[in-house]
């Protein structure tokens, strides 16, 4: 019998589900981390995860291309395939995919209402579900979502860190590590092998690890010792040097497509599944909108070319400056409006702008913690570029293409992928 809450409209529902914790807006170092919440909601939820063969995907930077790859290639294969992603950029519906598209509004109200009846239930009943946060609920509700789809494959992003996240209360076949870089020090410690050790949490007996950490290195070998006492076999892709990120996306994904069909995963004809699903076009079916995103704006003296990326620590920021150097199609000097939360390394982010002669305009995401407009500009100033202040974004947008304009060169929109939602729908495709 259908609840009346099944007719409530999605914003209704996610007025509740916003009363609830939501450490994304919020400084972390008092952040609740553990599963014990998520367990219990699962568990009043009829434990929709249990029949779901799952791909589970952590790292520092990536982890959000590399899963819409995997995706794309499964769906390539011709198979039911959800996936779970954090954050969004424009609609909260974007975290819960099915086939390649976000859900609909409804369905997803439905599943959330569920969710936050299960989280007041425990709070009835004093058992961990009480203490459920808002990633928590919105989780439950994308499980139950699939679990209820007959999906062949779940695709699951984590959202912070890996052992304690939300997400690992799922088993999975495959975890993938894509990167470790410092980032959530407060909470995931200060070293990457500490790092390392806590996004490769995900991995579980039974499942392979996936991962471009090398061996010999500090993360990868906190990374192989994980798989080793699990008895876990580690896989790594052949990448040449200076592979782009989109090459390591991909190398990655594929790796994971070629994996599961040595172990008799099989596409809807009965083929083994193998890396070549994930052909051209699948590979351009999987871009995600605020990664290495190509629009433009107009100005008053002409067309700007603009990037919209999320990254937001110094390494991924590099990486970006490194392949869009590449491109033919982006001349002259780079103006980057950035937004930056606070418990991110905006010294050493501006300081990968600087090495690349970037000028900044620097804005702040209100409702958001973060480093304030006038602080960045002044740590920008103090490694020599050019730097303004804006606070606001809609008005730093138009000042910073406007720079761009006038200096002849193109326009990079980065350091939060709050402020590549807030600010997309004013650039054009």
């Amino acid at each position: 019998m259908p609840s009346p809450s099944d007719a409530l409209p999605l914003c209704t529902v996610l007025g509740r589900l916003d009363r609830l914790t939501d450490w994304e807006k919020r400084p972390r170092g008092g952040m609740r981390v553990g599963l014990e919440p998520m367990r219990d909601l699962l568990h009043r939820l009829g434990t929709p995860q249990a029949s779901l063969r799952v791909i589970h995907v952590g790292g520092t930077k990536g982890k959000g291309s590399v899963c819409a790859l995997i995706e794309a290639g499964l769906m390539r294969a011709g198979l039911r395939v959800g996936r779970y992603a954090s954050p969004h950029v424009e609609s909260v519906t974007e975290r819960v995919c099915l086939q390649g598209r976000p859900v609909e509004d409804a369905r997803l109200a439905l599943a959330l209402a569920r969710a936050l009846d299960a989280h007041e239930a425990a709070g009835r009943d004093g058992t961990a579900g009480r203490d459920a946060t808002w990633f928590d609920v919105l989780t439950a509700a994308a499980l139950t979502i699939f679990g209820e789809a007959e999906l062949d494959w779940a695709v699951i992003e984590v959202g912070l860190g890996g052992r304690l996240d939300s997400t690992n209360a799922v088993g999975s076949e495959v975890a993938v590590v894509t990167n470790v870089a410092l980032e959530h020090t407060e909470i995931l410690g200060h070293t990457r092998a500490a790092i390392a050790a806590e996004k490769v949490g995900i991995l579980k007996p039974g499942a392979a690890l996936v991962t471009t950490l090398s061996p010999d290195d500090e993360a990868g070998a906190v990374a192989s010792a994980r798989a080793a006492a699990l008895s876990c076999p580690v896989l790594r892709p052949g990448l040449p040097d200076g592979a782009s990120i989109d090459e390591e996306n991909a190398a990655l994904a594929g790796l994971v497509l070629d994996h599961l069909g040595r172990r008799g995963a099989l596409g809807r004809d009965g083929t083994p599944l193998r890396s070549s699903f994930l052909d051209a076009a699948a590979r351009a079916s999987a871009r995600l909108p605020g990664r290495l995103e190509r629009r433009r704006m107009r100005t008053a003296t002409g067309a700007v070319p603009v990037v919209l990326d999320g990254a937001h620590v110094p390494f991924n920021l590099a990486a970006v400056l490194r392949d869009l150097a590449r491109a033919p199609d982006l001349p002259g000097p780079c103006t980057a409006l950035v937004a930056l939360a606070g418990d991110k390394d905006a010294a050493g982010f501006l300081a990968a702008l600087a090495r690349h002669g970037a000028s900044v305009v620097a804005t702040e995401m209100p409702e958001r913690r973060g480093h304030a407009a006038a602080a960045l500009r002044a740590l920008a100033a103090a490694e020599g570029m050019e730097a303004e202040a804006v606070a606001a974004p809609d008005a730093g947008l138009t000042r910073a293409a406007d720079l761009a304009a006038l200096r002849g060169g193109w326009l990079l929109v980065t350091g939060s992928l709050h402020l590549v939602g807030a600010l997309r729908a004013a650039t054009e495709a």
